[in-house]
């Protein structure tokens, strides 16, 4: 389930939303990458992770962290109303386009830092290969339409 959520907010979803979009008229690339991937890679999948985290703190807990200790809980529920609160501007970027860029922006440096932790972690688990991936696949979509946009 893990997999299939990951797959479906981080590409398949806003990679589909770009065609479909495009198909219905013309709009330049880099717009549509940006707009897609803050709203289901952050707004979407950022609001399922923090409400998971919210509500069931020892999966990210025991499966990301690799912490068996309850003592970690309302850290994890509090990174969790973290994602929520991204996730929602995420999410509201599609009636406010102009919340695309900085929220990309600050979601970007999450997903880099998230993801270089994960790279620097020994011994991790499937679940964290799999945040590795797609947090530094994600970092760098950003970043790429970030950078363009502020380029001009």
């Amino acid at each position: 389930m893990y997999l299939a959520v990951i797959l479906l907010t981080m590409l398949v979803l806003p990679i589909g939303s770009m065609i479909a979009e495009h198909a219905a008229g013309p709009a330049p690339w880099t717009l549509l990458l940006g707009k897609w991937f803050v709203f289901w890679a952050v707004g979407v999948r950022l609001s399922l992770a923090g409400v998971r985290q919210f509500f069931q703190p020892a999966f990210t807990a025991e499966q990301i962290f690799h912490i068996d200790r309850p003592e970690v809980l309302p850290l994890v529920r509090e990174l969790g109303v973290a994602n929520i609160a991204t996730g929602v501007v995420g999410l509201a970027s599609l009636a406010a386009p102009a919340f695309v860029l900085p929220v990309a922006i600050s979601a970007g440096i999450f997903y880099c830092v998230a993801g270089i932790r994960h790279a620097m972690e020994r011994g991790r688990s499937g679940n964290e290969t799999i945040a590795m991936i797609s947090d530094l696949f994600v970092f760098f979509v950003l970043a790429a339409f970030a950078g363009s946009v502020l380029a001009g």
